[in-house]
């Protein structure tokens, strides 16, 4: 049996939601940020639904899922932490009158709420590669591949030539908390290129992400070598 709809205003509604709690946000992680994930969720979301028809291939993807989860992806980010208490209690109550609203007859249908739950439990570069790869892939695998969708859309975002804007201006708002005294240099933006931008393209979960993240990681590429080269003689 299928789930349950959401009800019809769900999705403006925690659209809604979130503009508001993460209007305080620098511009790297503002509610700009979110709805572009949203945007590139989609694209992933139409392309591979398209490639998997063409392929006879059995995985499904629920779009109001990938909706939901793409809108809550970045709900309680550890880097604003000010805001999780008060986010969180709001996520409470959004999730318990949806729950509510959605309630199935069937014990085995899994609900729509249910699934973003597991995309979000398991959403995070940082988690997946220090403690919980296999645990992604696997969830992936049993039945959560929008997960995978939305992974990939948020690491689109942070890179390519919107990804190199965002890493200045996270450097700029936040970047003085994580270097040490007298470290707090743009130089701190280029590193992190190497630390993790470059290597999200190796991290795509779907073909339509790996091949979007490789023109927009050529892009990082080109950038680093102009830094370098203007930056050759300022030392």
């Amino acid at each position: 049996m299928s789930p349950s709809p959401l009800p019809p205003n769900l999705i403006p509604e925690i659209s809604a939601f979130v503009t508001k709690c993460m209007a305080a946000h620098d511009p790297s992680h503002n509610p700009q940020h979110v709805h572009r994930v949203v945007s590139l969720a989609n694209q992933i979301l139409a392309r591979e639904t398209a490639r998997n028809t063409s392929s006879s291939s059995s995985t499904v993807y629920n779009a109001e899922v990938v909706h939901l989860a793409a809108l809550l992806h970045d709900i309680g980010d550890r880097k604003y932490l000010s805001q999780v208490a008060a986010i969180s209690e709001s996520i409470r109550s959004k999730q318990q009158g949806a729950t509510t609203a959605t309630t199935t007859n069937s014990s085995e249908a899994v609900d729509p709420e249910r699934l973003v739950y597991h995309v979000l439990l398991a959403h995070g570069v940082g988690e997946e590669v220090a403690e919980k790869p296999e645990e992604v892939k696997r969830l992936i695998a049993d039945g959560y591949p929008e997960l995978g969708i939305v992974q990939d859309a948020d690491r689109l975002d942070a890179i390519g030539a919107v990804g190199i804007g965002r890493c200045f201006t996270f450097l700029g708002a936040k970047g003085k908390n994580f270097c040490p005294e007298g470290m707090w240099v743009m130089d701190n933006a280029i590193e992190h290129f190497e630390e993790k931008l470059v290597r999200l393209e190796g991290m795509m979960k779907t073909e339509t992400g790996r091949e979007m993240a490789k023109v927009r990681t050529a892009r990082l590429r080109e950038f680093q070598g102009w830094w370098a080269d203007e930056m050759k003689d300022a030392v």
